[in-house]
């Protein structure tokens, strides 16, 4: 079973990069099933149901959420309802919605858990013993091949869930910070990336126009965030090769738009 993930679509200009490339990709590399975090693919906010279906269109099987998830409530309560979108598990519960599916691909079970760090996040329930809970629920019931989108935005809540679920999870990749991270590795059967960074922008700042960032940096007022008209764009996807619930293989890709590239890198294993 190989596996993809694609890291924060942020506005217009990932959504337009992944409708452009992704299927080529898909199809170049084999890929099975896609996952995307696409709590920023509505203009940088939330994600409504148009622009989910467009992505659902180009090639992606499940989009993941995170704290922007509601951001446009009325098209995420839809969406929660009635498609492939998740948002964190660990939300508080009796929210609409859910942050676990599982789907079969290629004739076997592939468990997505969606989760949010506390640090810097909006109020939600303790996610390593969430996950532990649900990592348990699923041993039981013989699942192997789980993949958790963890979206915080501390290196080290990341790193400790990857140090809690390794050897026990077929893959653990952060999203969040639109950064991408370089500790990409295969460690007791677990693919690890603290961050995949983000689809979209990558010559303002995280995907957004510079001029307000600038302000708030430098004045200490703030404003709103818009995307960028013209801009470099980057799509990031994360491959991952799973045996028997374990990872074999992992690289990650990242496609440059304005140049034309692709540029991979391999996992390091442990």
């Amino acid at each position: 079973m190989r596996i993809a993930f694609i890291g924060d679509i942020v506005g217009k200009p990932g959504r337009k990069i992944i409708e452009q490339n992704l299927q080529r990709l898909r199809d170049e590399h084999k890929i099975d099933f896609v996952i995307a975090n696409g709590e920023n693919a509505s203009h940088g906010f939330g994600l409504t149901v148009k622009n989910a279906n467009e992505l659902f269109k180009v090639g992606i099987d499940v989009i993941t959420g995170g704290n922007h998830s509601f951001d446009k409530k009325q098209d995420m309560f839809a969406l929660l309802e009635g498609s492939n979108v998740l948002r964190p598990d660990n939300y508080p519960p009796g929210l609409v919605g859910e942050g676990i599916k599982t789907f079969e691909v290629n004739g076997e079970k592939l468990t997505i858990i969606n989760l949010m760090g506390t640090y810097c996040m909006p109020f939600c329930e303790n996610p390593f013993n969430w996950a532990t809970r649900l990592v348990e629920d699923l041993e039981e019931k013989g699942i192997k091949n789980i993949f958790i989108d963890f979206h915080a935005e501390a290196t080290s809540e990341k790193r400790v869930m990857m140090k809690m679920f390794e050897g026990r999870v077929s893959g653990i990749c952060g999203t969040h910070t639109h950064v991408g991270t370089d500790d990409l590795q295969i460690a007791n059967g677990t693919t690890y990336l603290s961050d995949i960074g983000l689809t979209g922008c990558r010559d303002n700042v995280i995907g957004m126009d510079k001029k307000v960032p600038i302000m708030k940096a430098t004045t200490g007022l703030g404003g709103h965030f818009d995307i960028p008209k013209t801009c470099k764009s980057i799509l990031q996807i994360l491959v991952m090769d799973y045996e028997d619930g374990k990872s074999v293989d992992a690289f990650k890709i990242k496609f440059l738009s304005h140049k034309n590239e692709i540029i991979i890198t391999k996992a390091m294993i442990e």
